[in-house]
């Protein structure tokens, strides 16, 4: 049976997940790389991000989302587009995540899917997610995620299908300022992928962050500037071959909930 990529994700991926094993780095980003991490979101939030992929505008990236705090657990919102008029791909997806005691988090979201091509049509598949967050300590965090365990299905006649990917990730908080994270990467039919990264936050108002995704040879970094409930982000990728990718990442944080 014929296979199809995951839906595209941002070059930067690394960088918008990389709070998501973590206790005290989480941003409403992160549950784009394991839904477990809404468990640990203090405040209801929403973002955008975007990307200009190798300075391409066929190839535009955008990303929002937002999370709302409740009693029995969180929920996110995701919304994802990427190409241009002739070609494009989107992505809805709606997440749920809650602590399982205190030191297990789970989360799950559900995904529309959909692609256009100009003059061929829509097509649109359904798939989900799951994931688990284990806090072995107060500084070591660890988890796994799936992406479409089942393989959703494209077109009328359901012989396209969307990849699986499975990932093993874990973060170790050294401190209130430094955080490293790293994640093992198993897409369907693709060789293993490791993506890796540190933050580190100079002052409560800046953080820098710097990463790495072995499959692709790419290097990510950015830095990010909090004004009080606002964050802005500006971000940049280099591909050995292709070229720079420069993003712009803002996020909102609501009034924090109260303990």
């Amino acid at each position: 049976m014929p296979e199809a990529q995951t839906l595209r994700r941002p070059q930067t991926a690394g960088y918008t997940g990389l709070g998501a094993y973590s206790l005290s780095h989480t941003d409403i980003f992160s549950f784009t790389a394991n839904q477990a991490s809404l468990a640990q979101l203090k405040n209801a939030a929403v973002g955008v991000f975007g990307e200009r992929r190798f300075l391409l505008s066929e190839l535009n990236n955008y990303t929002a989302t937002a999370g709302l705090i409740t009693t029995s657990g969180n929920f996110g919102l995701k919304a994802a587009y990427s190409g241009f008029s002739d070609y494009n791909e989107t992505q809805l997806g709606l997440a749920y995540g809650r602590k399982l005691g205190s030191k297990i988090d789970a989360g799950a979201q559900f995904n529309y899917n959909g692609i256009r091509i100009a003059e061929y049509g829509n097509a649109a598949a359904l798939s989900f997610e799951l994931g688990v967050i284990m806090h072995l300590t107060d500084k070591l965090h660890t988890g796994i995620h799936m992406n479409n365990p089942v393989g959703g299905k494209f077109g009328k006649d359901q012989q396209e299908k969307l990849s699986s990917v499975y990932a093993f990730g874990f973060g170790y908080e050294a401190s209130e300022k430094f955080f490293v994270s790293a994640e093992i990467e198993k897409e369907e039919d693709q060789p293993v992928n490791v993506n890796a990264g540190i933050q580190y936050r100079f002052i409560p108002q800046l953080l820098v962050r710097a990463g790495l995704s072995t499959a692709t040879s790419s290097a990510w970094a950015g830095l990010g500037l909090s004004i009080k409930s606002f964050r802005l982000d500006v971000t940049t990728s280099w591909h050995p071959q292709l070229g720079v990718t420069p993003g712009l990442l803002v996020l909102f944080n609501f009034n924090k909930k109260e303990d």
